[in-house]
């Protein structure tokens, strides 16, 4: 066998991440990929909509979530955004809500992963 018969074969099974998601359904050789490559993913799992996919595969994702006031005992509306790594095997677009966890530090501002399209917003 030669090497690129093992790498081919090493490339149509996507490992298991240790957390239950869907797997994609392309494959792809990055090797900045947590399902075909070896990029180790673990901690926070965030869950947001992609309001940017201009970067050279990166997304911006908004997290909306509430806020409490404990002086009035109510609640406000926040956002954060995060930049986080989109696989090429994932289809994402703008306005989907994506599934992201948290790995070691890829760019300076961008230590998460999209691991799942969860649904489309839009």
């Amino acid at each position: 066998m030669s090497y690129t018969f093992k790498r081919k074969c090493y490339m149509q099974k996507a490992r298991n991440i240790g957390v239950d998601v869907k797997m994609p359904t392309r494959e792809c050789d990055s090797n900045l990929c947590p399902f075909h490559g070896t990029l180790p993913v673990h901690g926070r799992i965030i869950e947001g909509y992609v309001v940017s996919d201009k970067m050279t595969g990166a997304v911006v994702i908004r997290r909306d979530y509430l806020y409490k006031i404990k002086k009035y005992d109510r609640y406000e509306r926040r956002h954060g955004k995060i930049s986080a790594k989109l696989p090429a095997c994932l289809d994402v677009k703008q306005g989907d809500i994506v599934r992201a966890m948290e790995t070691r530090p890829l760019a300076r501002n961008v230590s998460f992963v999209v691991i799942e399209k969860v649904d489309a917003k839009h």
